[in-house]
């Protein structure tokens, strides 16, 4: 079995624990999602872009309406400017559980926390997740990190589950 069939065997094993666990993730999900004013999206609103972009802002701030080929010909909209806020995703996440698409609502909100670590962080945490990359203890260490340096909690708990995923399957770095 190569790499890639394992990881993707152990995701699934992963993304089939979550709804074991659902109640862990979702008080965690409830703690983390950005705050969208109180205002639910649902399917109805949906392209966000073009039935509510009042609410679609950027990572920087800026709203859609700032977003022009003039802007970033004239240097007023930089790379940053182009990140997707968590409240973006918020919405989306929110689209999806409107169309009962839960799994893909998890997986949005997970992106959402994600927003807030560095490129070089996810990549080393990337890195690290691989089989036989990581012992128990470290893999539980990226997420201790995720949720108190980041406010991740969405993304520890996942990372917890799947060191114990890990763990069962015998795919650790030995210690």
């Amino acid at each position: 079995m190569d790499n890639e069939e394992l990881v993707r065997k152990i995701m699934a094993e992963v993304m089939a624990n979550l709804g074991t666990t659902a109640s862990t993730s979702a008080s965690a999900a409830s703690v983390s999602a950005p705050s969208n004013n109180g205002q639910r999206v649902t399917a109805a609103q949906y392209p966000l872009g073009e039935k509510v972009p009042e609410r679609i802002r950027s990572a920087s701030g800026k709203s859609l309406s700032e977003f022009s080929l003039n802007g970033i010909i004239s240097g007023a909209l930089t790379a940053e400017d182009f990140r997707t806020a968590p409240e973006t995703l918020e919405m989306q996440a929110q689209v999806a559980e409107s169309t009962g698409r839960t799994t893909l609502a998890r997986n949005l909100r997970r992106a959402a926390e994600l927003i807030a670590v560095p490129d070089e962080r996810l990549l080393e945490i990337y890195n690290a997740l691989r089989p036989y990359r990581s012992t128990k203890a470290e893999m539980y260490a990226i997420a201790d990190d995720l949720e108190h340096t980041y406010h991740c909690k969405i993304n520890a708990v996942f990372i917890r589950e799947a060191a114990d995923v890990y763990e069962k399957r015998g795919r650790l770095k030995a210690a």
